[in-house]
């Protein structure tokens, strides 16, 4: 390696360690690869569902991360995918395991995003309630259906089918479109006090090694 990279890779540390935002999510050793495939397919599916609640929702995101000054980390569209093809479900799939700082930055924008968009997932989970009350199909609420389009748009284009649970959801919409509202429901959990503190510890339950 080169003084020149050497440089690079020490000043890029030295970027990440002066975020202050990062401090406010407390440190741990990270668990080894078989439970950080987890942390980052959970992770990468939250901002999925975050993305089908309105078009532009990337953009969304990476406006989110400037606000939060998370740009040594994520410093555009490019960065914020690369961080998400560390899912194992991706097509794009990296193999590829998250640094701590990483990780910290994908569930502040993820906890700062849903607190956004609080009022229509709100309205989304009221009106799935409303349908399960009269027995019928969520998708005739329009703006389920809306929601739950896009979502299967997303996922099946970039999740790889190969992979067993991604084919039963791929060849079953139900359970797709209960996928989606499930991921409602968390992301609605994380939108009240000490949101990113909840998203924390939930991603890492059973996960971390002391």
């Amino acid at each position: 390696m080169t003084d020149s990279n050497t440089e690079l890779i020490n000043q890029e540390k030295s970027d990440k360690s002066e975020i202050t935002i990062l401090k406010t999510l407390p440190d741990l050793i990270l668990p080894p690869p078989s439970g950080m495939m987890r942390v980052q397919q959970q992770l990468d599916l939250l901002l999925l569902a975050l993305e089908a609640l309105q078009l532009g929702g990337s953009e969304y995101m990476l406006a989110i991360g400037k606000e939060l000054e998370l740009n040594p980390i994520i410093k555009n569209r490019l960065s914020l995918w690369r961080l998400r093809c560390s899912n194992p479900w991706r097509k794009c799939y990296t193999r590829e395991s998250l640094s701590l700082a990483q990780v910290k930055a994908l569930t502040l924008i993820t906890v700062k995003c849903a607190k956004k968009f609080v009022l229509p997932i709100r309205q989304l989970l009221v009106a799935a309630q409303q349908m399960e009350d009269k027995g019928m199909p969520l998708e005739n609420n329009f703006r389920l259906s809306e929601y739950f389009s896009r979502f299967r748009s997303h996922f099946l284009r970039r999740m790889n089918h190969r992979r067993a649970k991604v084919s039963i959801y791929a060849s079953s919409p139900d359970e797709l479109n209960k996928l989606a509202l499930s991921l409602l429901e968390e992301l609605l959990f994380y939108t009240g006090i000490r949101g990113e503190e909840r998203l924390w510890v939930k991603i890492f339950d059973g996960e971390v090694l002391n």
